[in-house]
């Protein structure tokens, strides 16, 4: 009987043993390696072109799990496991070999993870909004993901289900995803049209009201600027020559509002006259007038380029979002089109792009207003920002710290600073 006992023992210990070795698989430890640049895309597989699961930001610590090519896997600290390019992390530490839990656990987080991915809202099913302006659909939730259609501003589109920051919305007979801030409520688009008849009104209102003072008179300068504002300092919007004539709309402390060659602005009151002036032809005063005009041209750049300064700093705090080009968050080069848009210029929708467009500047002339592009060479630019002097940008640096002021002249920037454009 303590035979057949001892065996019975035996044969427990053995199953036991095959168990634990089946349940049981040996992995390397991860390094500890920090992401080396200002955003870095974790991608599904080791594939650029695959889907992005979430955007890390520089000096963001995370696990490397094993190297497959020039690619490393990895988990973040939340848990999310994916691909990341090696020239993209900086690695420390030595790989050695620990034991991890069974298969099980593996599969149930897989499978908790692909349900957290899969999960979407329904709270707007079956609801309406409007498109705030030109925009493709894409066929899935992913920035760079095939378009589908185009639907028109204004165009009522019904909403299917929620993701995140992303929309699918049906439009007539087709079916895709759009960003949520590519859409308004009708409640919404209601307000705008209002604030737009208003607008309206009370412009047709200045304007009946303009035509009841308005006068014509002349420049009596050989070179005359128009300016934005009632100041000397205030940036110049048009340069007349004498005897152009304006429209006086308005006069107040030495200042008249004019209207001229289809633009509005402000001219010192003593740069006017009622009747046209008898011009000179001498050449002293025509070299006088050059040198005038190339001056003021001078300042006039300048001005442009705080003026887009000044309203890039409007921005400072909003969200940096991949893709995503405002007006309520932005990536680095989706902040830098839009700010030069609403100036009336347009660039290339990428920081690569962008290094094409206007002509160089060297960093000793550097003007507030100019592109400065980052990266780890010509050929990799992968950031861009808006000069505002004193050595800083505003720019939309990544997903922790969306829009934000940094310097150029120690750290990162400095480091990895490759070149910059005037574009204004």
């Amino acid at each position: 009987m303590k035979k057949k006992n001892v065996i019975k023992n035996i044969l427990v210990i053995a199953v036991l043993g095959i168990a634990i070795m089946f349940f049981t698989n040996v992995i390397f430890a991860a390094n500890t390696a920090k992401i080396s640049v200002e955003t870095a895309n974790l991608r599904e597989t080791a594939d650029e072109n695959s889907r992005i699961l979430v955007q890390l930001s520089l000096n963001d610590e995370v696990e490397v799990l094993q190297k497959t090519g020039n690619w490393y896997e990895v988990k973040t600290k939340k848990d999310v496991t994916g691909f990341l390019r090696e020239d993209l992390v900086e690695i420390s530490g030595d790989v050695e070999e620990i034991q991890n839990t069974s298969v099980e656990t593996n599969t149930e987080t897989t499978t908790n993870e692909e349900q957290e991915t899969t999960e979407v809202s329904t709270d707007a099913t079956s609801s309406t909004r409007i498109v705030k302006e030109d925009t493709k659909l894409k066929i899935v939730p992913v920035i760079n993901a095939t378009d589908i259609v185009e639907v028109k501003q204004n165009a009522k589109v019904t909403i299917i289900e929620t993701m995140g920051d992303w929309i699918c919305i049906e439009s007539g007979t087709t079916k895709g995803w759009i960003r949520s801030d590519k859409l308004m409520t009708e409640e919404e688009k209601a307000k705008i049209d209002k604030e737009a008849e208003e607008a309206a009104k009370k412009a047709a209102e200045e304007e009946e009201k303009q035509e009841q003072t308005t006068k014509t008179m002349y420049a009596n300068s050989a070179t005359v600027n128009v300016r934005k504002e009632a100041s000397k300092d205030a940036e110049i919007v048009e340069q007349i020559k004498l005897n152009t004539e304006v429209t006086v709309l308005s006069e107040e402390s030495g200042w008249a509002k004019v209207s001229v060659n289809s633009k509005e602005g402000y001219i010192a009151s003593n740069l006017l006259s009622s009747s046209k002036t008898q011009e000179t032809t001498s050449r002293g005063s025509t070299t006088t007038r050059k040198k005038a005009t190339s001056t003021e041209t001078t300042k006039a750049s300048s001005g442009k380029g705080s003026t887009v300064v000044e309203t890039a700093k409007n921005y400072i705090g909003y969200k940096y979002v991949y893709g995503a080009s405002g007006p309520n968050s932005f990536d680095c080069s989706g902040f830098t089109s839009y700010v030069f848009r609403l100036h009336g210029v347009s660039l290339s929708r990428t920081a690569k792009g962008q290094y094409s467009n206007g002509s160089a500047v060297s960093r000793a002339d550097l003007q507030p207003g100019d592109l400065v592009m980052f990266g780890p060479s010509l050929s990799g630019i992968n950031h861009v920002g808006i000069y505002i002097g004193g050595g800083k940008i505003v720019h939309a640096a990544n997903p922790s710290r969306g829009v934000t002021i940094d310097t150029i002249n120690s750290g990162y920037y400095n480091n990895n600073y490759v070149g910059a454009r005037r574009v204004i």
